[in-house]
């Protein structure tokens, strides 16, 4: 029996405004995930506020923990090991979550695993899709990041394509301020763009001469908001709608095409996408399109585990704890850690 043990692992992330833990057993079911989403707060602020992200993890922590363990019907003896997230991130936050789990793991004599958080993306795909195994290549775009990575196999990657400024998350969240929307911006976007003509407005796409697969989206928010500038300054009306969706389209076609030129030079069959803006419809119905015409198996995290959460903490750490990585006591928060790097 001793070779079929079930690997429980308790995870936890706080890399930004989400105070989450989740119990993972054997890198695949998800027995929990609590989240404590902050969203309401920063709202007043239009944007996430670090220091105020710290404090409410602080106040958060413990009890989205006992949730996490409760709601899975284990306890901490059950547990295999501790997984979680020790960066990139916001630094305070990240602090949080690390110095909780070193003492949860002391505490408990348990291994302590740091998971990157966009391997924790990218391992979001395997939850649902229990037949998705390596190598495929992962399109990771959210607030703070937007990677096209090779994934070779569990915890083996190589970052071929990566924005040369804003994330795809950021300017939708700048261009729905721009436009009046408030914050969040993606969600806000995606469901005002139905009501818009995609074709209204054309935007730019960059595309990068000596690096195909990298991207840029400061000009395309720059462009609406010349696009805006203009008409108040001619004191013309806009279409919050038109803009939102000739917006969409823009950063859509990019990562669209730039994902799939990927999957064709580096022969492969198979194409996730993982991060906050992966739960956009538009970029989901466009994708899945783009793949059924290519003959791409196609796969994609539910929204809950897109935006952050720890579930994908745990099926990052599996995979880590099964290839014996394990962190000491100097475990620390590293808010621009690069992914591969150990």
């Amino acid at each position: 029996m001793g070779e079929t043990k079930d690997v429980l692992i308790l995870a936890i992330e706080s890399s930004c405004d989400e105070t989450a833990a989740a119990v993972v057993k054997n890198g695949r079911e998800v027995l929990s995930n609590v989240i404590s989403s902050q969203i309401e707060l920063h709202k007043l602020y239009g944007g996430v506020v670090p220091e105020i992200a710290s404090r409410k993890h602080i106040e958060k922590i413990n009890q989205v923990i006992e949730e996490a363990l409760e709601e899975a019907n284990v306890t901490l003896e059950d547990i295999d090991a501790i997984g979680v997230t020790y960066g990139p991130g916001l630094v305070g936050a990240l602090l949080v979550g690390v110095a909780e789990a070193k003492a949860i793991a002391y505490a408990t004599a348990k291994p302590l695993i740091g998971v990157h958080h966009i391997e924790g993306h990218i391992s979001a795909n395997f939850i649902e899709n229990k037949e998705l195994e390596p190598p495929f290549i992962c399109l990771v775009v959210s607030g703070g990041h937007t990677h096209l990575v090779c994934v070779k196999d569990y915890g083996e990657y190589e970052i071929i394509g990566r924005t040369r400024d804003d994330a795809a998350g950021e300017a939708f969240d700048k261009v729905a301020r721009a436009i009046g929307l408030g914050y969040p911006g993606g969600p806000k976007i995606d469901k005002l763009s139905k009501e818009g003509n995609l074709n209204a407005i054309v935007f730019p796409k960059a595309h990068i001469t000596d690096a195909p697969y990298d991207f840029s989206f400061s000009g395309v928010k720059s462009a609406v908001l010349n696009y805006i500038n203009g008409c108040q300054m001619k004191g013309e009306t806009f279409c919050q709608a038109d803009i939102a969706a000739s917006f969409q389209k823009a950063v859509t076609d990019v990562l669209v095409e730039n994902a799939m030129r990927a999957v064709e030079e580096y022969g492969m069959k198979k194409l996730a996408i993982a991060g906050g803006v992966a739960s956009n419809s538009s970029l989901r119905c466009a994708m899945k399109e783009a793949c059924n015409q290519s003959k791409i198996d196609f796969y994609y995290p539910s929204p809950i585990f897109c935006t952050d959460n720890a579930a994908m903490i745990g099926v990052a750490a599996y995979y880590e704890y099964k290839k014996g990585t394990r962190h000491g006591w100097d475990l620390n928060a590293v808010p621009n850690l690069k992914l591969g790097e150990k």
